[in-house]
Order: structure tokens, then sequence, then C-alpha cells
């Protein structure tokens, strides 16, 4: 299990200490590298600023500040992966509202690739992610999913601690509410009855698991390969009562066994990779009974591409969202067939805010336990995800599906809006 230090050290790096020459008037050369730099950002609304006060951009109410030389160089050659290492040490900063800036960041890049205004935008592009096979999965999902159960207790939802989108079907919906509201629309899309079996690939805390056996009587099995995870979400089982009804296991997807009248998998697809999608199709086609139901519901692009470099690096090593297209490669070798496609992106935009309230109001505790870098980290995490769900650079896929063959089917979408 990774510490802090070993965390901050992983997001820090020897190059990135801040250089001597920081102090001084811009050179002419360092003048152009900034409207370079903004070039690749064609309309983006805001301004950059150098330490020497020279700006290029839009003057806004929302400015980027960069503190030292250093800092211009390292932006330059690399924003993808720098401009969040910059901004978590104090380097770069943002006056203005931290959302609306990568709003704007992310339709400008948009806008360039688009109209090919300068091949600059390249520069931004995503990185390759690491390796997903059995043994690299572990220590990526330690990385960011062992950081402290205390850490994400902070933030997410009092009852089931669910890292992933909820569902608000009506405004205003407190967080808890809106995380019961997705658990409770994910079993009636997969017609859960008292007495089945389900699989869980990727089980969290444990929350999904504990719900569907407490609200619908089905016998629940999740895997999950974080240690920590597994520990917290077996104890909650026993404290629930409910030890005899659901068990965690540590293990990897690709050893799931055994036949689960429903297979669901709630925020694994993204650390899975496209590599590894028919893998994991076999997975499911070995184990959903002839007349099971299977949903996947996993972070999305409409194109095939990879993760931020940043996001990959620093905060979801492995990660790689699909798009549609790429998730195929799971049902189309086999005899499935995809019964329902929902888009919740919006709402994860939604219930990223409320993540970003309740982490803003402890970000004083953060900064005590794990240090100011972490919790700028973090921050900036949080708003660059608001804005991707905004702005449709992210989506949030609800797939489901059941065997070609299984005609026990419903007419219509009305069983789901009870």
């Amino acid at each position: 299990m990774p510490t802090q230090r070993m965390t901050t050290e992983r997001m820090t790096g020897r190059a990135l200490q801040p250089g001597s020459a920081t102090a001084g008037a811009a050179s002419a050369f360092e003048r152009w590298l900034l409207r370079i730099l903004m070039a690749a950002l064609p309309d983006a609304g805001y301004s950059i600023v150098l330490w020497d006060g020279s700006s290029a951009g839009e003057d806004s109410g929302v400015r980027v500040l960069i503190r030292d030389r250093a800092a211009l160089w390292q932006v330059v050659r690399d924003p993808a992966l720098h401009f969040g290492d910059l901004y978590s040490l104090g380097r770069i900063e943002v006056e203005g509202d931290l959302v609306t800036f990568l709003e704007r960041t992310y339709a400008a890049l948009e806008a360039g690739r688009s109209a090919n205004a300068s091949p600059l935008w390249r520069l931004w592009s995503d990185i390759t992610p690491r390796s997903r096979s059995i043994d690299a999965a572990r220590d990526n999902i330690e990385q960011h999913y062992d950081l402290g159960n205390d850490f994400y207790a902070l933030w997410l939802d009092r009852e089931s601690m669910q890292y992933t989108c909820a569902y608000f079907p009506e405004a205003g919906m407190p967080l808890e509410a809106a995380q019961r509201a997705k658990m409770d629309h994910v079993c009636r899309k997969l017609r859960l009855r008292r007495g089945q079996r389900v699989f869980e690939a990727g089980c969290g805390w444990g929350g999904f698991a504990l719900h569907m056996a407490r609200e619908y009587g089905v016998e629940v099995h999740a895997w999950n390969i974080s240690r920590e995870q597994v520990r917290f979400a077996t104890d909650r089982a026993r404290k629930a009562g409910l030890g005899d009804r659901v068990s965690f296991i540590e293990d990897d997807y690709r050893n799931m066994r055994g036949e689960c009248d429903a297979f669901v998998s709630v925020g694994m697809l993204e650390h899975v990779g496209p590599e590894n999608y028919r893998a994991l199709g076999a997975v499911i086609d070995r184990c959903l009974a002839p007349n099971g139901f299977g949903l996947i519901h996993t972070i999305g692009r409409n194109r095939p591409e990879s993760m931020n470099g940043w996001i990959e690096r620093r905060i979801f090593p492995g990660a790689q969202p699909p798009s549609l297209g790429e998730m195929m490669a799971l049902f189309e070798p086999r005899s499935f067939s995809v019964l329902d496609v929902e888009n919740l992106r919006l709402h994860y935009a939604e219930t990223l805010r409320h993540w970003m309230v309740r982490y803003l109001g402890a970000i004083d505790q953060v900064r005590a336990t794990r240090g100011a870098e972490f919790a700028r980290a973090w921050q900036l995490y949080l708003a660059g995800s608001i804005a991707a769900f905004t702005t449709g650079r992210m989506q949030l896929f609800q797939v489901l599906f059941a065997r070609d063959r299984n005609n026990d089917l419903p007419a219509t979408r009305r069983h789901l809006y009870p």
C-alpha cells in the first residue's frame, strides 16, 4: 500500500522543483512562448500573466498566473501533464472561478481541434496509459483508492460512501438521497428479485452490494482488488447483519467464477482498458445465467481517447474511459444484446458539485494531514471533472444487456420510474 510520502513523491518529482531564476523581466523569447501557449487555446476567454506582468489573452476576470520562468518552460513543453503539477505546487495560480477556467480551456481545446487553428493544441493531448495487467491493476488501484477511508469519508455521501455518479431525478436532492436513487435505478434496470444471486465487479466500499442485499433480498458476491476497501466493506456487512448474504472477495475480475442471475459493474470499466474488454466479456459470458441481465456503469467519451496526462499519472493511474463503440468489444464477440443505453453526464456534474462543496469544507483538514500540494491537486481534480462533464468532454454511460435469446424483457421503460 503506498504511503502518503510515496504519493507526494509521485506527484512532485525532482524535475518540478522551482528554478532559481524566478525574478526579473520576461525576455522577448519568453513573451513569445506565452503567445504560443495562448495560440493553442483560441478564444479561451481568459488571460495568462507572467511573473513580471506580461500577459496575453482576453481580460475577462479569469487570469492564469505563471510564477516563475521554469514553470513557463514546463507548461509549454507538456501542458497536459505539467499544468496540474505546477498548480498543485502553487507555481501556477488561477484568479477567478477554477471550474469556469477549466470549462473555457476544454472548450478552447475542442475549438482548436475542430478548426485545426494551431497544431499546438496537440501539446494538450493525452498520453498512453499505464499497464493494466493483473499486477499493475492492483498497484494502480492502491495508488488511488487506498489513500485512506478517512480521506474519502470527508466528502463522499455519509450513508454508503459511493464514489460514483449519483442520480438526481428531482432538482435539489441531497447527495445521500441521490446516491440511493442511483442504486435503485440500477436495481430496477436489472429487475432484481428476492433470492437471486448477483455478481459485482469492483465494489468500492461495499455500499451498493449492501443496498442490494438489504433492499432487494438478493445474495451478492463482490470482487475488488483494493485490500483496504474489502476490509472496510466486510466490516460494514458484519455490523449490518448481512454477512450471510454478502461476500467481499479480494481478487481481480478476471478470476470471477460461478453463475449469477445479474452481473453489475459500477465505476470499474474505466480502469479495465480497451485491451481487456474481450477478457471481461468472456468473464461475463462464463458467469451470467441464460435469463440473466447485466449492467455496466462507466465514465466514457464520445470518441476513443486516452485520459488526461496529469489525471492518469497523478490521480487515476491506468484509467481510460471508453467510447460506446469501444464498449461493444464486451458484447459483440459473445451472445449478448444491448437493451438500453442511458447517458447520465449532467448527473455526474451535479454529483461532483456536491463532492466539491464537501471537499472545500474539509480542505483545512486535508492540508493539515496530507499537505498543501495534495489538497490543491485534489481540488484541481474535482474542478476539472466538473468541467469535463459540463462541457461534454466526459460522459457517463449505463449499458444494460442480456443474452440474445432472453425474451423475458419488459415492453417499455415504465418500470424504471415508479
